[in-house]
């Protein structure tokens, strides 16, 4: 089975350590991962603000790049949901477009639900974490269970959140026209946050936002990608 690594903007200037653990873990699991070099945003920020006619390139781009892969592969859920689902929408009638859609997976989703893999290890044994669910992961994508079922059964101890499918806040371009608000919806995240060790999630601009509003009220938390969390439960 082979694999092309779409890593996306925020993981690649944020969160490199996420693409390796994904490339890690992937390989690991006997799949041969590609990097197509020539990958670039996939042109979410232009779409959410509404400049399509400039976010088609970006799209057109990609389905250049990932033609050949016979499955691409994202730690991010918002990124994958953007090709997924709106690709097709922004490229009317495009059957690459939608070529693409299909075999384009969030990680934690293509681990169990392509490869049927639902245990990597124990390496997370004991560890308290708290899993944020990402908004395109959770309502887009469908990525609930699959996440959970993995930190799980490496021995994680997922601790209850009564906030943990509420909106961080972050929204690309919402946290930047809204900031009050976005402000607001992260402090009310992290006000109902458990004593984690932890706090992971899918998306990389959620971590990146939530960590930011740690910083800012003084509070040290690690704050790591889902495939970091997933590598370490298989290398222990």
């Amino acid at each position: 089975m082979r694999v092309a690594l779409f890593i996306t903007c925020l993981a690649d200037q944020f969160y490199a350590e996420a693409g390796v653990a994904a490339v890690k873990l992937l390989r690991a699991l006997g799949v041969e991962v590609d990097f197509p070099k020539g990958q670039t945003c996939c042109g979410q920020p232009a779409f959410n603000a509404g400049y399509w006619n400039e976010a088609r390139p970006l799209a057109r781009r990609t389905l250049e790049v990932f033609r050949e892969a016979e499955y691409v592969v994202l730690p991010s859920g918002s990124c994958a949901s953007m090709v997924k689902n709106h690709y097709p929408e922004l490229l009317p009638g495009s059957q690459e477009a939608l070529e693409l859609a299909e075999k384009t997976y969030e990680l934690s989703q293509f681990l169990v639900r392509v490869l049927g893999v639902e245990k990597l290890g124990e390496g997370l044994r004991g560890r308290k974490v708290a899993y944020h669910h990402g908004c395109h992961a959770l309502r887009e994508l469908g990525v609930k269970e699959e996440p959970l079922l993995l930190l799980r059964n490496a021995g994680a101890e997922l601790l209850p959140w009564e906030a943990e499918e509420e909106c961080c806040g972050f929204g690309g371009l919402f946290s930047v026209k809204l900031p009050e608000v976005s402000l607001a919806m992260a402090d009310r995240k992290l006000d109902t946050l458990p004593q984690a060790e932890v706090l992971t999630s899918t998306d990389a601009g959620c971590l990146l936002h939530l960590s930011g509003r740690l910083g800012q009220r003084g509070k040290a938390l690690r704050v790591a990608p889902l495939a970091t969390l997933l590598w370490e439960a298989y290398a222990g």
